[in-house]
């Protein structure tokens, strides 16, 4: 996907406002798979499909794979053209108006913040397995979890603060550990079922028909699993809210996103066939797969030894840690952009002086978590699992409305700014986008679903509507938004150069 890469100028603000560039591709890409998480995405979110796909759970990741890919064509290109620490919603901003990239703004925060929910709560069940695996704690209580939470995000929060080069450094150490371990554990396993070794006398065989979709299931039903395939791919394209802290942004973040969107694909699509197998992709199997505590740490316990099983979830509940500093470092940049436009609070944009770090961003950010969770627990005496399972659909639904936003935005620039920016040919691909994202909200809601979970549309849309209600009673904060984005931003002169550039 090449592209005429823009040199964007440099803000012209106070030196203790602005952020420092001292980050790699390669810590570029450490924030985006932090953030994505798969090594506990694959040890809990294939356990919020299955209940609805069965024993399809890899076919619902393939699908939401093609999509993710799909929409990582927007984003990249928007990402050559433009670098921003507020990501899609100075991207949706420059191409779509003030107002609406407001919007996405205002969305993508919440969904950051819901992710934070979601993986401090995930640290906390994976590691009450462990506690209980290894017999530290036998039946850990429900506040055990919570606890866990809670330690998850406070360490986060310090971490958040600390040098952006230290964070993501730690975050790909982390998650690189982890994720080559459970690869590691999955060969083995997906071994042992080709050689019919698998032990204590158990029927689970290598099979193909974890990619059909089990007898009386509709296939429609793969759109309602494919919220937990986004969930687990969510994050990918969080690289670009380094933008401004990246020494070579218009080559460096693209490459981190695509980068981190193909590995997704490919990583999770081969786990959770193998975890399907392992346990057995017939009705039993699915039993046993939905009552796991830690899915690949029950694997390798079963098909290697115990040791195995036990790091495999020590490590998934460390991914945890280390997605909900991702979460918090993710969202503290975009209320530090956010702020600094005006759209929010002005004293949410101080930067650290010794640091150059968004320090009330992000005490505001893990703030925002920690009372999500307490009306969880007070209100509705939620147990840590349904605290991730919860702030996970809200948080995924919120989020297509982002991507749709981006991928809009990404049209108009490249196919309706007066030039082609690229071949003609290539508005397949979000066109494609659009219509899988549009198809996935729709399959959420209709038929409306009942239960807790009718409650998870209504908080999605309230927020939309807030966020679209606030950039209309408020037209002269958007106007301003409008202005900044354009004079000290330079996303207007980029766009400008963009449209002088040749068609690829």
């Amino acid at each position: 996907m090449a592209a005429q890469q823009l040199d964007v100028p440099e803000r012209s603000g106070a030196p203790q406002r602005s952020l420092r560039r001292n980050l790699t591709v390669w810590q570029a890409v450490g924030l985006s798979i932090a953030l994505m998480a798969p090594s506990m995405a694959a040890n809990i979110n294939p356990q919020g499909m299955v209940g609805t796909v069965g024993r399809s759970v890899p076919l619902s990741f393939f699908l939401a794979a093609v999509g993710v890919l799909l929409v990582s064509y927007g984003i990249v290109r928007l990402c050559q053209y433009y670098q921003h620490s507020g990501s899609v919603y100075a991207f949706v901003g420059a191409t779509l108006g003030p107002r609406t990239g407001t919007v996405s703004g205002l969305a993508l925060f919440a969904t950051y913040t819901f992710y934070g929910v979601v993986t401090s709560c995930a640290s906390g069940w994976i590691g009450m397995a462990f506690l209980d695996q290894v017999g530290l704690v036998h039946n850990p209580q429900t506040w055990v979890g919570f606890v866990i939470a809670a330690c998850s995000l406070l360490l986060a929060l310090f971490l958040t603060i600390m040098p952006a080069r230290r964070g993501t450094t730690t975050l790909l150490v982390i998650e690189g550990l982890t994720v080559a371990l459970i690869v590691v554990v999955s060969a083995i396993v997906l071994i042992r079922l080709l050689a019919h070794n698998v032990p204590n006398g158990g029927h689970q065989h290598f099979t193909l028909s974890v990619f059909t979709v089990p007898h009386g299931t509709p296939t429609s039903d793969l759109f309602l699993g494919i919220v937990f395939g986004f969930l687990s791919f969510a994050g990918f394209e969080a690289a670009s809210t380094l933008g401004e802290e990246t020494a070579h942004p218009h080559r460096d973040i693209p490459r981190a996103i695509l980068g981190t969107a193909i590995f997704g694909g490919v990583y999770f699509v081969f786990v959770t066939a193998v975890e399907v197998m392992g346990f057995g992709a017939g009705p039993q199997g699915v039993k046993r797969f939905i009552g796991s505590g830690s899915l690949m740490g029950d694997l390798g316990t079963r098909f290697i030894g115990a040791w195995s099983g036990d790091l495999i979830t020590l490590g998934a509940a460390i991914s945890a840690f280390g997605c909900a500093l991702a979460c918090a470092v993710g969202a503290s940049r975009l209320v530090y952009a956010l702020s600094r436009d005006g759209l929010v609070p002005r004293p949410l944009a101080r930067v650290s002086e010794r640091r150059r770090t968004p320090v009330a961003a992000s005490a505001a950010v893990v703030g925002a978590m920690v009372v999500i969770d307490l009306v969880y627990v007070l209100a509705f005496g939620a147990h840590p699992f349904d605290a991730f399972s919860w702030s996970g659909t809200i948080g995924t639904l919120i989020l297509l409305v982002v991507y749709i936003l981006a991928t809009a935005g990404a049209m108009r620039l490249l196919f309706f700014s007066g030039r082609l920016l690229v071949r003609g040919w290539e508005i397949v691909i979000p066109l494609l986008a659009l219509a899988v994202l549009v198809y996935t909200i729709i399959r959420n809601v209709v038929p409306y679903p009942s239960g807790a979970a009718a409650w998870f549309p209504v908080v999605s849309a309230i927020w939309i509507l807030l966020a679209v209600a606030y950039v209309l009673v408020r037209p002269g904060i958007t106007r301003r938004v409008g202005e900044r984005l354009a004079a000290e931003d330079g996303l207007t002169a980029a766009a400008a150069a963009a449209e002088r550039s040749p068609v690829n």
